[in-house]
């Protein structure tokens, strides 16, 4: 694509800019739909990322992790169904995997990367609470929380939050 028609992709009316996009599509530079992950294939990241956890601790993990999750977040929000079914998958996966054994550092970073890598924008939490103390992280994308922000009724304050940009 030439400056010339980044520009006008840009100076445009937005049924110029449609134009362009179906154009793209049609070649095969760019897809119509976001792709959805498998369940196998989500079962896997999920393994992979505990195993991740596991070998090289969570802050390192992470840091290794946000290279597979584009900065990059799409102008159109996240389907609230899209999240609900990836958060089903890989809460299914984590409670039948012995492995995983419901981790929620896994849970939480497998959704953070699978919602980056299609382009929505997804929020990593790690939160703590006192009495008794305990630190729990979820990801937050569309209103929904993978897994949920508060696990059996209790409330978790937010200590650190990372967007896909690495804030």
């Amino acid at each position: 694509m030439a400056t010339a028609d980044i520009r006008k992709f840009a100076d445009e009316l937005s049924e110029e800019r449609a134009e362009i996009v179906a154009g793209l599509i049609r070649a095969g530079c760019a897809t119509a739909r976001r792709r959805q992950q498998s369940d196998v294939a989500i079962g896997l990241w999920l393994r992979g990322v505990r195993l991740l956890i596991g070998t090289m601790g969570f802050g390192r993990a992470l840091r290794l992790l946000s290279l597979a999750a584009p900065d990059y977040a799409r102008a159109d929000p996240a389907a609230a169904e899209d999240v609900e079914r990836l958060k089903r998958t890989v809460q299914s996966h984590g409670r039948r995997s012995w492995f995983v054994n419901g981790d929620c550092k896994a849970e939480a970073m497998t959704a953070f990367v699978l919602l980056r890598r299609r382009g929505l924008k997804a929020v990593l939490h790690v939160g703590v609470r006192e009495h008794p103390f305990a630190l729990h992280a979820w990801t937050s994308s569309a209103g929904l929380c993978i897994p949920d922000a508060d696990p059996r009724g209790h409330a978790f304050a937010p200590v650190l939050s990372v967007d896909g940009g690495g804030q």
